[in-house]
Formats: structure tokens, sequence, C-alpha cells
């Protein structure tokens, strides 16, 4: 069923941002657009953690007594169960603090909706590329700040694996964790590959860093704003053609993700901070 209107109830798209990229924040206001045009909510707003407005200045920016806070990151981890909670004062998935009720629900990465939002990226990066002589690698960040940080790319992988995609191989590979991307080349075993970043923005990692441990990129060069990285597929590299997709996350499906959160938030109360 739809999300039931909630004029007296605000939302918060919590972000991550950053301080080096001006467009890293851009699909979260997006996200916020899009939802704010659907009249669902009497105010919808974004924060960060690395950009203003900052994650403390939050509930000056709110004037509704009850919010919805929905992580707009990829996985439950460092961020999403240590420094939001934090930040935001928040002890439980619903705390009342600062005259506010402060509803905290799961992150987008974990909605079951993921799995597709994935395969249809890596389906348009590379048309008609018959997926039986492909391997598809997903992209995360990878941390050792938390164990849970890996795990809905790993997800993610296996669901794609078991569905009928129907791809030769579906890796989960990190930045700065086992298996690495930069390794590309060695584990995958197709003549094709499709490499798709897991990560809600594309910025300085998906514009600048993964392109230089594929081999797309030498260095860093230029600002990422200014990169044409994903306009110039494929990429003829170490025997292999290579279709390299823009971050999950920048796509409008992804307003509809935020939402399905809130309902599902309410339809299954937690019973623990997620």
């Amino acid at each position: 069923m739809p999300l039931i209107p909630k004029p007296d109830a605000a939302l918060l798209i919590v972000g991550h941002g950053s301080t080096e990229n001006p467009d890293s924040s851009t699909p979260y206001f997006d996200h916020a657009d899009e939802i704010r045009s659907r009249g669902l909510f009497g105010e919808v707003h974004c924060c960060f953690w690395k950009e203003e407005p900052s994650l403390r200045e939050a509930r000056f920016l709110i004037d509704s007594s009850e919010v919805y806070v929905v992580p707009d990151f990829i996985s439950e981890g460092y961020f999403t169960q240590e420094v939001i909670p934090r930040e935001l004062e928040l002890t439980d998935p619903t705390t009342s603090v600062h005259g506010k009720t402060w509803h905290y629900t799961k992150p987008v990465g974990v909605h079951p909706s993921m799995t597709d939002i994935i395969s249809q990226r890596a389906r348009d990066v590379a048309p008609g590329v018959d997926p039986a002589q492909t391997t598809l690698f997903i992209v995360g960040h990878g941390t050792g700040l938390n164990q849970n940080s890996t795990k809905a790319v790993r997800d993610q992988a296996e669901l794609i694996k078991a569905s009928d995609a129907g791809y030769a191989d579906v890796l989960d590979t990190y930045m700065e964790e086992q298996p690495f991307i930069a390794d590309w080349a060695k584990l995958a075993k197709t003549p094709n590959v499709v490499v798709v970043p897991f990560f809600i923005a594309d910025g300085l990692h998906s514009y600048q860093d993964i392109p230089v441990l594929l081999g797309i990129e030498k260095d860093e060069g230029e600002a990422a704003s200014q990169r044409e990285v994903f306009r110039q597929n494929p990429y003829k590299l170490q025997d292999k053609t290579l279709y390299y997709s823009s971050a999950i996350g920048t796509g409008r499906l992804m307003a509809d993700v935020v939402i399905d959160l809130v309902e599902d938030f309410d339809n299954h109360k937690l019973t623990a901070l997620p």
C-alpha cells in the first residue's frame, strides 16, 4: 500500500557529503525534491556528516514534532550505527529528545529493491552484452571501522548470482578491503566485465578513485565534476572489454526506496537501532 501522507511529520534524509566534491550531495537533494513534490510530508530536509547543514544542525531546521530519519547510506555500518545516532542523540528506533519524536529507519542500501536497481544499472551500461560471457563486479568502499560495512555489498552479489540475471560470475569487491577491485582483471575469467559502484553519489570514489584502481585513469587528475568517465564505455583493458557505470544512488527510484523505508518502519516497529 502507498504511504499515507504525513502532513504533520518531517522527513530527514541523512547523507555523508564531501568537503572535496561539491557534486556529492546532489543525489540527496534530488531525492528530497522528488519526495517533496509528492506532498507526503509537511517538511523534507537533508543533512550531512561532511557538509552543511550538519547532523547537529538538523533539529534546528525542523518545525514538526515528529521526524522520520532515513540514512541515505549503502550499508548498516559505522555511520548508521554509531555516527548518526550519536550526532542526533538517538538511543532507540523511536527516541524523544529536544521536544521531538525521532523515528530512525534502516539505510537505503539494505532495501530489497537494491538488487533490481543494481541489475538494471548493469544492463543499461552494457546493452546487448551476453551475461553468460560477463563478470559483474559490485564495488563497495570497505573499512575496518565496522564489520557490517561490507555485508550489503556481499548480500547483493549473492542475490544477483542466485537470480536469473545469467552472469558468468558476480563478485563483491572493495576499494580498501579484500577482494580488491584493483585485482579485477585477475578475478574475472570472462571477456566482458561490468563494474557497478555501490555508492549513493558520483563523487570522488566513483569519478576518480575507482577509475584509477581499474586502470581507466592513470591518476586523479582534474576535478571529479569534470570527468567524462561514464561516457567512454566500453574500455579495452587487459584483453577484456570493461563497462563502467555511475553510482546506483543517482537514479530516481531511490526516492521510492526512501518512502518505502518510512512505510516499513511504521508497519514493522524496530526493537533496536538499525
